[in-house]
């Protein structure tokens, strides 16, 4: 019967996708797995979809305007997808796949009822499952009714729903074919799912079975309430049994139909825990041979189970390769940490982990730091978790969370301390320690700028390695470090003690008002500058608005002011060009590779600021600070032993002002080299490209460095595994990370335990005190922000790139962020009101409505 048109499902399994799709492919790796029983079938190929289109010349026009539709018009999309799945489904399927699809059918019984599912090749992937996305047809009687549901199937690769799904994946309609799984029908007592991970927390030792009366559609669709049993280890360790009102039951003479089940069944379980049990493993069985965790349909007919299905979960978040060691580990999320928490490519990546200061693993996409063990004995723990908390006490509370369970082990040793042992020496208040560090930074990205010219091939990898080592010097430098502490010290310092002497619970924040040196926000001034430079000139600022392309600065010298206006541009990228958007990852395009991406930030700058704002914002920022710390020594002169407390606090006003600016400098020295890093490696990429080896010179985006280092070294790169790598990236993109993962797959973000936020108010961590009210603009695209005086900044995240539209905003609400991160501190220096760490604040804050951000009390209310 295994033929061009008709391949039986024993005789396939996952190489054979291309022939019977993932479905079809799937289920006949299923039918081999020893103890599972798959119902006898067989799979209608590629071959005959193809075969059956390829007679059908009018398909031609239908498709094309499908073609030019957008996932971003649906009703076109609707209109155009209907059109082609009309034209499928009128196809009479050729005379030789009817021919076997009979021959099949005879095999298995003409007459007998059967199941007859699509199949796509980009079907039950693992970057994408496409569940639920074409069509299944149950209970199909009869030779005619089943050849007439192939063509249903076929045509279901063109539903509204597949199309969009395949346009959010990047698949492209023309490279997806079309099988068809044809099987016996099974008319179960009991039919669910099973997932051999917990689909919600992602917990891997537990298996979750769901389970309803009748065909698994009742569940599918939403008809009833499963009930649920969780098993761990052999054994029900939860159940929940739900209300079963409705079943879905085969109808005679074909198809299904809806029935009321009888009342006193409804309450009782679809299951026995036995039962549960040996479906959960069977779950580990199926899992174990495809490998990761599985999506599993089921059926029961008295003792005997059919698996109907079974695909990849895509929606876990994956678990470090370091965690197969077999012992338990806890994994912080970097990305939360370094305000950047989209997906990374592998270059990015490796290069991120060769220049870290700590070791750091990667899954999907992100990487992350072991913090099991500085939680192995009670001094360590306790040191570290107090840090956390200073930092995100979401992050502190997904910790406390697994630490309850006494699940992390410990150890007799001395675990590392966090901070280490007493912290980092004191210093003096010396802003020449500052200057001289800084210096020292210039210098050796200046050496470096200079060694590296001209290296290329195995001679720049090399050299390279030799820099990841300096890069590592300088930044571990013991000076940096305390200058870093000294800051940070001073500031909680300053908030503990005024507010236990004062009742300030946040003084600090107006303290550090336009502290020098931060070289982070006065990035953000020095575009108010350029565009300053910009507004005398209204046909700069015609042009800027019409043609901003990344080749505008070309052009601008044929334009009254141009020249000025392209060297203050230039003047702002020789300072600040190596930032941009995520830049931990060095494969995003820096501000000088595509520095139209700063017009639309410097044509706001023009409309809404005038001449001098950047020296007048520093400067009101600065008296400010000196007002407050006059106002907060006064008070404190009138205290009981005033005087001591007066002189204490000035000397950790004068440490904080000295010592906090330079926070964002050791990020600056990174994506400075980085920068220089990347020239050179793009260069390479370049000549690698030319030579032929690479199709273009970013394919090496998707490479590791030492891979890179490879294909530099033999002048081969593996084109499928580029291939592969950019399928994986599109599926890390649609992962959200957690603030914590377990070792055995549970993600957890953590909560705030709060009473003191308003109802309807969303919580947050409190950074930038004060209070303002305004206009809430959903910014996701730096390059697209549209934003007005006095509207309030609501983001994902922001790192060190968003400090220009700092400037012309009046508060700051994220959903990632701590005290100390790159936000916290501009928004502190720039006397923005701000929360952060606000979860799902970009979904649950309407863009357009006025709300009203809490710096100091850490919350949000929404008020229209």
């Amino acid at each position: 019967m295994t033929g061009r048109y008709v391949r039986e499902l024993h005789a396939i399994d996952e190489t054979h996708i291309a022939a019977v799709g993932g479905k079809g492919a799937h289920l006949g790796a299923l039918s081999r797995i020893d103890g599972v029983g798959v119902p006898a079938g067989f799979c209608v190929t590629t071959d005959a979809f193809r075969l059956a289109l390829a007679g059908t010349p009018s398909l031609a026009g239908p498709l094309d305007r499908l073609d030019r539709v957008g996932a971003d018009d649906p009703a076109a999309l609707r209109t155009a997808a209907a059109e082609v799945r009309r034209a499928i489904e009128r196809i009479a399927l050729p005379g030789d796949v009817a021919a076997a699809v009979d021959c099949a059918l005879s095999a298995l019984g003409a007459d007998a009822a059967y199941a007859v599912r699509s199949s796509a090749t980009a079907e039950d992937l693992p970057t994408a499952s496409f569940a639920g996305q074409q069509d299944t047809y149950l209970n199909v009687v009869g030779e005619a009714e089943v050849l007439r549901h192939v063509s249903r199937c076929w045509a279901s690769l063109f539903t509204e729903r597949a199309v969009t799904y395949r346009r959010r994946h990047g698949i492209d309609d023309r490279a997806v074919d079309m099988a068809v799984v044809v099987q016996r029908m099974v008319f179960p007592d009991a039919a669910g799912v099973l997932f051999t991970a917990d689909p919600v927390t992602g917990d891997r030792t537990v298996v979750s079975v769901e389970a309803g009366f009748g065909l698994g559609e009742a569940l599918v669709s939403g008809l009833v309430n499963p009930d649920v049993f969780t098993v761990r280890d052999g054994a029900v360790v939860a159940r929940t049994i739900g209300v079963k009102a409705r079943a879905v039951h085969a109808a005679p003479g074909g198809g299904t139909r809806e029935r009321a089940v009888d009342p006193a069944r409804r309450e009782q379980p679809a299951l026995t825990d036995a039962q549960a049990v040996r479906l959960a493993a069977l779950g580990r069985r199926i899992e174990a041979r495809f490998g990761r965790p599985q999506d599993v349909e089921w059926a029961l007919t008295g003792d005997d189970v059919h698996i109907l299905q079974s695909r990849p979960i895509t929606t876990l978040f994956p678990v470090p390769a370091a965690a197969a060691d077999g012992t338990f580990h806890v994994y912080l999320s970097v990305g939360h940490q370094q305000m950047m928490t989209d997906a990374m490519k592998p270059l990015g990546l490796s290069m991120w982990r060769l220049t870290a200061m700590a070791t750091m693993h990667e899954a999907g996409g992100r990487l992350f730091v072991d913090a099991t063990p500085h939680l192995a004995t009670e001094a360590g723990r306790t040191a570290f978790l107090d840090l956390i908390g200073r930092a995100d006490p979401l992050t502190l509370d997904a910790l406390e969370t697994v630490l309850a369970r006494d699940v992390v082990p410990t150890t007799p040793d001395p675990a590392p301390a966090w901070p280490p042992a007493g912290g980092p020496p004191p210093i003096e208040t010396d802003p020449a320690i500052v200057t001289g560090l800084v210096a020292r930074s210039r210098e050796s990205v200046a050496t470096l700028e200079r060694d590296i010219r001209a290296r290329s091939g195995p001679e720049l990898f090399d050299f390279l390695t030799e820099a990841f080592a300096e890069h590592k010097r300088v930044l571990t430098d013991p000076l940096s470090a305390q200058v870093i502490m000294a800051g940070m010290q001073a500031t909680w310092w300053l908030n503990d003690k005024l507010g236990e002497w004062l009742g300030e619970r946040d003084a600090a924040d107006t303290l550090t008002l336009s502290a020098p040196g931060n070289v982070t926000s006065e990035m953000g001034l020095a575009l108010l500058d350029v565009a300053d430079v910009i507004r005398p000139y209204p046909e700069v600022v015609a042009f800027l608005r019409d043609h901003a392309d990344d080749g505008f600065l070309d052009e601008l010298p044929k334009l009254p002011g141009g020249a000025q206006a392209r060297a203050a541009v230039e003047g702002y990228l020789d300072r600040y060009g190596m930032r941009c958007v995520g830049e931990i990852d060095i494969t995003r395009p820096r501000w000088s590779e595509r520095p139209a991406t700063l017009v639309p930030l410097i044509l706001d700058n023009v409309r809404t600021f005038t001449p001098g704002a950047a020296a007048r914002r520093f400067a009101h920022g600065r008296e400010r600070a000196e007002a407050k710390a006059r106002e907060v020594l006064d008070r404190l002169r009138a205290l009981p032993d005033g005087e001591r407390k007066a002189a204490e606090t000035q000397r950790m006003i004068d440490r904080v002002r000295t010592f906090i600016g330079y926070r964002e400098y050791p990020k600056y020295d990174i994506v400075s080299r980085y920068a220089v890093y990347k020239r050179a490696l793009l260069a390479e990429a370049g000549r690698l490209a030319r030579a032929g080896v690479l199709a273009d010179p970013e394919d090496v985006f998707h490479l590791t460095f030492d891979e890179f280092r490879e294909v530099s070294a033999t002048g081969w790169a593996d084109a499928g595994l580029i291939r592969r790598r950019r399928e994986e990236f599109r599926a890390h993109q649609a992962l959200t990370p957690p603030r914590v993962l377990t070792s055995d797959g549970e993600a957890l973000n953590g909560s705030y335990r709060r009473e003191d936020v308003p109802p309807g108010a969303l919580a947050g961590l409190p950074v930038s005190a004060g209070v303002v009210e305004g206009r809430a603009r959903i910014v996701t695209d730096l390059a697209r922000a549209d934003l007005e005086p006095g509207d309030i900044l609501v983001t994902a995240h922001t790192d060190p790139s968003w400090t220009p539209l700092f400037v012309a905003v009046a508060g700051l609400v994220t959903e990632v962020g701590g005290q100390m991160t790159h936000g916290a501190v501009i928004a502190r220096e720039y006397g923005l009101p701000a929360v952060v760490a606000v979860p799902d604040a970009t979904r649950l804050i309407p863009d357009g409505g006025r709300i009203r951000v809490h710096g100091a009390a850490g919350y949000v209310e929404l008020l229209s």
